[in-house]
């Protein structure tokens, strides 16, 4: 499947597009304006970096006890009922004097909630596309999230000079409702993929069996880390450039969806095996000079043009693909996205804290300077396991797929 004529015409991957893009928009929309709404109240950089990004590090427990359900679960009934659970506690935010603790308690317990929303999507996705599909429309998948963060940041941007940050919190619970309601309308009721009820035993035994292998761990490393310190970066837009937060996020959505566009329809798929590492450091490399406190126009293309480096994930999630059984693929899907989205909010919270001891731009270029040292170490580990699985007697722990050295 090399066309998005062919992939549109897969049954039900259009409303399971409009679904996510719905959620993706309340999401986009309600984070900024509750960064913003704690931002004002407290005049707090990691406050406010840990109110849009900390939810994510919630999601560690979730992947830690929650996982089995991702495959053990029906899918249509796990994202109505997350959605519904968004709407509720997005409203819970919007109330008048709620106390920064509680703002904090609410966002917490969403970001458990949500630890099942990406294996759940992931396992989906794969099930609904064939297997030569599956990297284009992960790619149509990505560059929705993109344009609806461009949208949702450049509306919601809009909206909080117009609006109260309460009223844009009450507006995002009311598309958490559209989706849930294109969710029960557009999918149909498909069974889980694995027998079994799920459990906090199943969760830690599947997750044990991805970790086990050597070429999965530095996959989901190179998945991790370089992003999530990246994301804090992402996190001090707001402390950095108060009044154009919502134009920097929006110009690294532009740039999320100029580099999936690249990667998922034009690149082929034996160039793209050898991208992760590139990438990953053209995700870094513009925020090292954030130090010098560029103004809006120079930041802005700096993000537009780091942000072309997230569609490293789309060649690391190909690799996980290969090496992973299906009727596992979504509690591995789910932990690369649980894991991504907790080393995010330990970004955010790192970012955060050494905004709040040095400056918001200092904190994004040491920041960078991390994610350049992660992603170096771990090209230097694939090389080295490349190496000692070629030696006589050695025995490979990897399935068909990329070398050691895509990494």
């Amino acid at each position: 499947m090399r066309s998005y004529r062919s992939l549109f015409r897969t049954p039900e991957f259009t409303p399971f597009l409009l679904s996510f893009a719905t959620f993706a928009a309340a999401q986009t929309v309600g984070g900024l304006a509750l960064a913003t709404l704690v931002y004002r109240a407290t005049g707090s950089p990691f406050l406010s970096a840990v109110s849009m990004f900390g939810p994510q590090l919630a999601q560690l427990l979730g992947g830690a006890f929650l996982l089995s359900g991702a495959d053990r679960l029906a899918p249509r009934a796990v994202l109505s009922g997350l959605a519904l659970a968004f709407a509720a506690g997005t409203a819970v935010l919007a109330l008048p004097g709620l106390p920064v603790w509680a703002v904090f308690t609410v966002v917490l317990l969403q970001g458990l909630v949500a630890s099942l929303g990406g294996g759940v999507r992931g396992g989906l996705l794969n099930e609904i596309l064939s297997k030569d599909g599956y990297v284009l429309g992960r790619s149509v998948f990505n560059m929705l999230w993109g344009l609806t963060q461009m949208a949702g940041f450049a509306t919601g941007g809009v909206l909080l000079a117009l609006l109260s940050p309460r009223t844009c919190l009450l507006l995002a619970a009311a598309l958490y409702l559209t989706s849930a309601l294109v969710t029960r309308l557009g999918l149909t009721a498909r069974p889980p993929r694995s027998s079994g009820r799920p459990s906090v035993s199943a969760t830690w035994r599947t997750n044990a069996l991805l970790w086990s292998s050597r070429p999965r761990r530095l996959t989901y490393l190179g998945l991790w880390v370089p992003n999530g310190l990246i994301v804090g970066s992402d996190s001090l837009y707001v402390s950095y450039a108060p009044e154009a937060a919502g134009t920097l996020y929006a110009c690294g959505a532009l740039g999320m969806f100029a580099g999936d566009l690249a990667v998922g329809r034009l690149v082929p798929p034996a160039l793209r095996r050898r991208l992760a590492t590139p990438m990953r450091l053209l995700l870094a490399v513009p925020y090292l000079f954030f130090v010098l406190r560029p103004g809006v126009a120079l930041s802005a293309v700096a993000v537009t043009v780091a942000s072309v480096g997230f569609a490293a994930s789309l060649v690391l999630q190909e690799r996980l693909m290969s090496l992973t059984p299906d009727d596992l693929a979504g509690q591995a899907l789910g932990l690369h996205t649980t894991g991504m989205a907790a080393l995010q909010g330990v970004g955010a919270v790192l970012a955060g804290t050494l905004a709040q001891l040095a400056s918001p731009a200092a904190a994004m270029s040491l920041m960078a300077a991390g994610s350049v040292t992660v992603t170096l170490t771990l090209a230097a580990l694939g090389r080295q396991a490349e190496r000692r699985s070629a030696l006589p007697g050695t025995r490979p722990d990897v399935l068909p797929g990329p070398t050691a050295t895509d990494q």
